[in-house]
């Protein structure tokens, strides 16, 4: 089978250009796909703030917040 060209008429019968037809249910991802992309993004992110919020909370030269004492046991701030 031959591939069909984007300028030529959509074999649908729709009488419209291929790449105003069906080319583009073609190329389009499924939303399944685009459901668990957009998962796995939130969950990316969300470790990312949480890694960039303590990144400070296992240094001993970082200056502690309001109110919080360094731990040599535990190795972080309380």
């Amino acid at each position: 089978m031959a591939k069909i060209g984007r300028n030529q008429p959509c074999p649908c019968g729709s009488g419209q250009k291929y790449k105003k037809c069906c080319a583009l249910k073609v190329e389009k991802t499924p939303i399944g796909m685009r459901i668990m992309i957009a998962v796995v993004a939130v969950f990316l992110i969300s470790g990312l703030m949480v890694f960039l919020t303590n990144i400070d909370d296992h240094d001993p030269s970082a200056s502690p917040g309001p109110g919080l004492v360094w731990s040599e046991e535990h190795g972080h701030w309380h």
